[in-house]
């Protein structure tokens, strides 16, 4: 029988047998979940191993990385940032980032940017993919491109350019970049083990990524999808340790599963973090509120976006539709539900095809309510 290692609450052990049960079906590598109740944590588990052969047992201090799930926590830490504007999502891009208003993009808004309504999912020409490594210069060419839609007329997700067009923003406006103000003003002062830009010192404790062996289905092609994902430029060529190190808001977070469950903590007490106020009251309205929904020209489902995080309309993140929460390429999931104040993540290294809706993780989610 697999040990799981950690926390579970009396009343949870439901989680903990789901939990065990993806080991035993050989679904896992390593993996962890966490989940955050009124301010307690009720569970905190993980088992398995951190790296490839199967020698490194996966701890609580295990960092991985948690693909697009980065986006809920970097929106959160750009929501802090706009709404210090007078207009906060209403202010056009190129009032804070002139270089923006190129190629018919003068009017697009940060709240369309955020909201994936920007027409920039990908690039349809080519580019040096080593530019995915070098976000100031990615983000120059995402300043000069053509959108791929009228900005504001429909919505596509953007896969990896929302990061670098977030991230882009908040430099601009704040000085700062996005993972710097995250680390230096929530994870820090809280004590959260969460990065975006992952410091050298804090690689050996990285786990290794199992790949998965099947492409995610994307449903019938068209050139939105080719561009995010199809390109042989629609991604860096080079990952590893240059990659762990910069910053993409959209893609590299790394941290635990408890670490994402207390920045999705958030989320579930409508901008505070251990009472502490993250995004006054107005501001989490702003953020949080739906700004995209319907067919998603990029996904082949239907989705609903607030300004950079998902809300809840199709049922994947537990029956509350008000739950604010997102998913990650191969597995990865955080929620953060504001009725039941309750936040959960589950991170994983062996990588499914899924870019949303990962069995595993929903089986969790589907336990964890089951328990209240």
């Amino acid at each position: 029988m697999t040990e799981i290692s950690g926390h579970v609450a009396p009343g949870f052990e439901p989680v903990a047998d789901v939990f065990r049960e993806t080991f035993e079906a050989g679904e896992e590598q390593g993996a962890g979940f966490a989940a955050i109740l009124d301010g307690e944590t009720i569970i905190d588990i993980h088992a398995g191993f951190a790296d490839r052969q199967s020698r490194q047992p996966w701890t609580g201090r295990t960092l991985v990385p948690i693909y697009s799930t980065t986006k809920g926590i970097s929106a959160i830490v750009a929501a802090r940032v706009i709404c210090g504007l007078k207009d906060g999502y209403d202010t056009k891009v190129a009032e804070v980032w002139p270089e923006f208003s190129a190629a018919g993009k003068a009017d697009m808004t940060i709240g369309q940017m955020m909201s994936h309504q920007g027409g920039l999912p990908g690039f349809a020409d080519p580019i040096d993919p080593d530019l995915w490594l070098d976000p100031p210069a990615l983000a120059a060419t995402l300043a000069e491109t053509e959108p791929l839609w009228e900005p504001g007329t429909a919505h596509g997700y953007h896969p990896s350019t929302w990061g670098y067009l977030v991230g882009e923003v908040v430099r601009r406006i704040e000085g700062r970049s996005l993972g710097t103000i995250l680390r230096e003003d929530i994870c820090e002062p809280a004590g959260i083990d969460f990065f975006i830009g992952t410091p050298q010192s804090e690689h050996d404790r990285c786990a290794d990524i199992l790949r998965p062996r099947a492409m995610p289905d994307l449903g019938e092609l068209n050139e939105y999808k080719k561009a995010a994902f199809l390109k042989k430029w629609s991604s860096p060529t080079r990952t590893g340790p240059e990659w762990r190190t910069m910053e993409q808001p959209a893609a590299n977070g790394h941290g635990t599963a408890l670490s994402v469950a207390q920045l999705y903590g958030i989320y579930a007490h409508r901008g505070s973090l251990g009472g502490v106020t993250i995004i006054e009251p107005d501001c989490f309205d702003k953020l949080s509120r739906r700004r995209a929904y319907g067919g998603d020209l990029v996904l082949p489902f239907t989705t609903e976006f607030a300004a950079g995080v998902m809300r809840n309309s199709e049922g994947i993140y537990g029956p509350n539709p008000e739950t604010l929460a997102h998913s990650g390429w191969g597995g990865s999931l955080a929620l953060g539900d504001p009725d039941r104040s309750l936040s959960a993540a589950y991170v994983m290294n062996r990588q499914s095809n899924y870019l949303q809706g990962d069995p595993r993780a929903r089986r969790l989610v589907d336990a964890l309510y089951g328990c209240l």
